[in-house]
């Protein structure tokens, strides 16, 4: 998955201004306790991280 279907697909489900919070606060447990920005800059791929998301936030399959 490219960073901009990751980025298109948190806007689509959080809105813009709800995404950047969360890709900077919210720490999910299904990437080692770290943020959505930590991850991606720690190298850890596009898609497993939004995985991660689809997981923490219990979003609907037609999302993942």
């Amino acid at each position: 998955m490219r960073l901009t279907v990751f980025w298109n697909n948190m806007h689509e489900q959080f809105g813009e201004a709800y995404t950047q919070s969360l890709a900077r606060d919210y720490v999910l447990e299904g990437l080692g306790s770290r943020t959505v920005e930590q991850a991606l800059a720690d190298g850890v791929g596009a898609k497993e991280v939004w995985r991660a998301v689809c997981e923490a936030f219990d979003l609907p399959a037609s999302a993942r």
